[in-house]
Formats: C-alpha cells, sequence, structure tokens
C-alpha cells in the first residue's frame, strides 16, 4: 500500500486543451458566460458558426461581458456599451466624445485558443496567450469516427477536486457497487480481469480485447466487440468499441471549475443507424450512470472533511498512481521548457470487477 502517490499539489494543469462545452448548447450569434480554473471566460459562435472564447471581464469597470449582448461579430457590455470584437479589440466606447483621443485598439480583453471538433467545443488554458495558436496541437480527436458529431452530451456539475474526479474516472473496481443496473455488472458476478495496458500519447491505453463477459451492456451489441480504453491528459477518458464495421465511443471529459468543483461530461458517438432508436434511452441511461458518480462522491466528501489520509494499492488503484505521475512529469516538462516524456511502461494489471 502507498500513501504519497494519493496525494497530489491540486495544482490545475496549464498548456492543455480542455472541454468547454457541447457544440449543441452554442448557437450562431449566441454567447454564455463559464468559468474554467477560477478564471471567467466567455464563449461565443460567431455568425459564421465559428467559435470563440475571450476573458469574461470588462476592463472598464469589470462587469462579465456575457451579461450583454451579442450580434455575431460585436459584444456589447451591459454597464457602459463598450463594444469588442471576437478577437478582444475593443471597438467602441459609446461616452467618447469627437474632441476626446482614446486608441481603443490598445484596448483589449484577452483570447483564448478555441476550437470545435467533432462537436465538441475546445479551449486552450496556459498562463500566457500562445504567440502563434496555428501552431498548437490539435484537440482531443476520436480515431475512426471522422467529422460526426456525438449522438448523447450529457454534462453534470461534481463537488470535489480535479484529481478526486480524475481518480473517480480511473477507477475500475467501483462499478459494481456504485453503478447498480440490470446492464451492468453485479457485485454478486465478479470475475478476474488481467489487462494490458501501454502508453500513449500524454497518457495510457489498455489494449484492445473482447468486452468482459459479465457486463450485459456489451452482450446487446452483438457481433464481433473488441474495445480499447484510453486516458490522456488533463482528464480525458475514450472507451472506444468496434462491433464488426462500425464504432462505438464512450468519451468522458473533466474541466475543473474551481479547487472545489468539475464539470463532468460524457459523450456517445455511434456508427450504427439502429442505434438511434435508443436516443432517448441511453441519453437517460447516461445521465443516471453519471449521477451515481456524483452521489458516491457525495458520500466521499462527508469523509473527507475529517482530511483522512488515502491509500492506493496495487493493481486496482495503479491508473490513479499513473495520473499523479503524467501530472508530475507534465508539470515538471512546461516548467523546464523540455519535451514532455511518459513516465508509463507497459504493464499487465490484474483484479476483480
Amino acid at each position: 500500500m502507498e500513501r504519497d502517490e494519493a496525494m497530489t499539489d491540486d495544482s490545475y494543469l496549464m498548456d492543455l486543451w480542455y472541454l468547454a462545452a457541447p457544440g449543441h448548447l452554442l448557437k450562431p450569434g449566441g454567447m454564455i458566460g463559464k468559468v474554467f480554473m477560477e478564471l471567467p471566460i466567455l464563449l461565443g459562435r460567431r455568425a459564421d458558426g465559428t467559435p470563440f472564447a475571450v476573458r469574461d471581464l470588462c476592463p472598464h469597470r469589470g462587469i462579465q461581458l456575457s451579461k450583454g449582448v451579442f450580434d455575431g461579430a460585436h459584444v456589447t457590455c451591459p454597464f457602459h456599451g463598450w463594444q469588442f470584437d471576437t478577437s478582444g479589440h475593443c471597438t467602441n466606447i459609446p461616452s467618447l466624445v469627437d474632441t476626446q483621443s482614446v486608441d481603443t485598439e490598445k484596448i483589449r480583453v484577452r483570447t483564448y485558443p478555441c476550437r470545435e471538433v467533432q462537436g465538441n467545443i475546445w479551449i486552450y488554458l496556459s498562463e500566457n496567450e500562445p504567440p502563434d495558436t496555428a501552431a498548437l496541437p490539435a484537440p482531443f480527436t476520436i480515431p475512426e469516427v471522422g467529422a460526426r458529431g456525438y449522438n448523447v452530451s450529457t454534462p453534470l456539475v461534481f463537488q470535489t477536486s480535479m484529481d478526486n474526479a480524475v481518480f473517480g474516472l480511473l477507477d475500475p473496481a467501483h462499478g459494481p457497487y456504485v453503478h447498480r443496473n440490470l446492464l451492468w455488472r453485479q457485485p454478486d458476478n465478479l470475475r478476474q480481469k488481467a489487462k494490458a495496458y501501454e502508453p500513449s500519447p500524454l497518457g495510457f491505453t489498455m489494449v484492445r480485447h473482447p468486452p468482459s463477459s459479465n457486463s450485459v451492456i456489451y452482450r446487446v451489441l452483438g457481433g464481433d466487440r473488441t474495445t480499447e480504453i484510453s486516458f490522456c491528459l488533463p482528464g480525458i477518458r475514450l472507451e472506444h468499441v468496434r462491433v464488426g464495421r462500425h464504432h462505438i465511443c464512450n468519451l468522458t471529459t473533466i474541466t475543473p471549475i474551481d479547487g472545489t468543483r468539475v464539470e463532468v461530461t460524457n459523450f456517445l458517438y455511434w456508427t450504427q443507424n439502429w442505434l438511434t432508436l435508443f436516443t432517448p434511452f441511453l441519453s437517460r441511461f447516461s445521465r443516471k450512470f453519471l449521477a451515481q458518480d456524483q452521489w458516491i462522491i457525495g458520500l466521499q466528501n462527508e469523509g473527507l472533511q475529517f482530511d483522512p489520509k488515502m491509500m492506493l494499492i496495487n493493481d486496482a488503484d495503479m491508473l490513479q498512481k499513473w495520473y499523479v505521475r503524467l501530472k508530475k512529469e507534465w508539470s515538471a516538462s512546461c516548467r523546464q521548457g523540455r519535451a514532455f516524456i511518459n513516465p508509463i511502461k507497459p504493464a499487465t494489471l490484474h483484479w476483480r470487477t
């Protein structure tokens, strides 16, 4: 048993893409105000459909710009009518008279790189504005499903830290006890598992294999099934199931709001047309599944108020240990200005679930 790797420094990981919002929540000409890493950020969609992100505070008197009006090209502050374009530059100060010379181009709010991939809007969070946003790596992309968007999206706010949320995301042993459902494995049906893992970009991957035989939800898919589960920083988990020539993908992302809250979003993608008939059921199932995780985190919070020392065991908690190592290495590589070196080595882990 190891206690040291159960502890993290609770710092945010910077210079990475985080999920900002499911794309359908932002219509052309629309905007929403959100908080990421304690930073107020306005997400908007221009009239041409492209998303953008700027600091959600007017530099004049500090009011949130998202409380104002957006016409698809300019955001108007609700306090004094100052206007800003989607690149963050001030374009108009209505209270100025002709004899007053103020270079509005020198007044701006910070912008954040923002891209939409497969229906998801991603935001690149860093200490400073990147000098060349075109040189940034692409946001997370699901392989083999093309440019298609998600079929189901389920966002939910959890009252917990980023690290504790990721620990839950990576936990393979809680399923039979927390996710009580006829479609999921039960506590009286535990079986020993041996899973091979390999390092992958910014994370690790459970090598593709036939899915668990004691899970009904896999069996109802029929066909020749294989699954691969991957994790990458900052908090992205993808379960990718192949059924013959088709694909079913379960994507879960975690974005920190502040030190005690995160937004967890679950997405379902599929290429089988017949599954679309079950969209309402799958949407309810996704929400219930996520709500069960939210419920157990709430129970855990009641114990964490006593500041207990927590432990991690081998092998069922090894993924959480790997996350701590990945996080430490990413922070060190950014601090030292060097390339990230993945600390994860190939391994086979054993547990019962």
